[in-house]
C-alpha cells in the first residue's frame, strides 16, 4: 500500500467511516502524506478499547474519499488499527490520527472513548498518535477550526520526531473566528459522569433502562483540559497507557511492609 516516499498517515475513528468528522480529518491531513483510511462501517462510540473475539471481522474496500485508499471494517476502532497495520499496510504508519469525534473526549471521557482507544492502540504499537474531538454533537457541526488544529498537530508530529509511544488527546472548543485562542498543553481534569437510569416500559410491557446523567467537573485547579476548552483553547493532553500509579505503589511498599515478601 505504500506507493512513494511520503509519510504514511493512518486515519480512523469511532463514529463510522461515513461520519462528517472523519471526512474533515482526511481533508486536514491529505496534504501531509499518503493517507490510508480504515474505519468502522457503523458508529462505535463508547466502545473503549474493545476488540472482536469469537466473531469474523469483515474488511471491505470502499470509494468514499476521492483519491484515498479506504476500507470499512465490521469491528471496533481498535480492530481497525490492528487490521490496518497487519493486513493492509504490513508496516507501521508514520502517524495515526483518529476522529474528528462528534462530542468531547476530555477528562474521564478518554476511558470510554473509541476515538482515543484507536489512537492508543496505535501508540501501543509504537506509532505516534492523536485523537481529535470537537465539542459539538451536531451532524452539521462547523469543523473549520478542528481541521486547522488537526493539520497543525499532524504536521508537527511529522516534522519534529516524537517518541514512538506518543499519544495525544486533543479537544477543540465549539467556537468560531477570533473566539478561538490557539493550542494549550494541559493536564487531564478530574471529572466524572453522574449517571441516572430512567426506568421505562416498552410497547410489550417489559421494563428497560435508559442511561441519562450529567458531566461534573470536580477539578478546580489550573491547567486542565476542561478549563482550557472553556477559555476557547484547543486542549492537548499527553496520555500514557501505563496505568501504574507510582505514588500509590510507593505508599503500598511502605505501608504493607509486614505482608510483603
Amino acid at each position: 500500500m505504500v506507493a512513494d516516499n511520503r509519510p504514511v498517515i493512518l486515519v480512523t475513528n469511532d463514529d463510522g467511516i461515513t461520519a462528517p468528522g472523519i471526512r474533515n480529518l482526511v481533508e486536514a491531513v491529505r496534504p501531509l502524506g499518503q493517507v490510508i483510511v480504515v474505519a468502522p462501517d457503523s458508529p462505535q462510540s463508547g466502545m473503549g478499547h474493545a476488540i472482536t473475539i469469537g466473531e469474523p471481522l469483515r474488511l471491505n474496500k470502499v470509494e468514499i474519499f476521492e483519491g484515498i485508499d479506504s476500507w470499512e471494517c465490521s469491528g471496533t476502532p481498535v480492530d481497525c488499527v490492528k487490521l490496518a497495520r497487519d493486513i493492509i499496510l504490513h508496516r507501521k504508519p508514520d502517524i495515526c490520527v483518529s476522529g474528528i469525534n462528534h462530542g468531547a473526549n476530555h477528562s474521564i471521557n478518554i476511558i470510554y472513548s473509541g476515538t482515543m482507544s484507536a489512537a492508543m492502540e496505535a501508540a501501543i504499537e509504537g506509532i505516534p498518535s492523536v485523537g481529535f474531538s470537537l465539542l459539538d454533537f451536531a451532524y452539521d457541526a462547523d469543523f473549520t477550526i478542528a481541521r486547522e488544529v488537526a493539520h497543525t498537530i499532524a504536521q508537527q508530529l511529522l516534522t519534529v520526531p516524537a517518541p514512538p509511544n506518543t499519544l495525544l488527546n486533543v479537544n477543540i472548543p465549539k467556537v468560531t473566528g477570533s473566539d478561538y485562542k490557539g493550542l494549550k498543553i494541559c493536564r487531564q481534569a478530574y471529572a466524572k459522569w453522574e449517571e441516572e437510569f430512567d426506568r421505562r416500559t416498552d410497547p410489550r410491557g417489559r421494563n428497560y433502562y435508559w442511561m441519562t446523567g450529567k458531566f461534573v467537573n470536580l477539578d478546580k485547579g489550573d491547567g486542565t483540559d476542561v478549563q482550557a476548552l472553556h477559555d476557547g483553547y484547543a486542549s492537548v493532553v499527553p496520555i500514557k497507557f501505563d496505568f501504574t500509579d507510582t505514588h500509590m505503589k510507593a505508599h503500598l511498599e511502605e505501608s504493607w511492609k509486614q505482608i510483603l515478601g
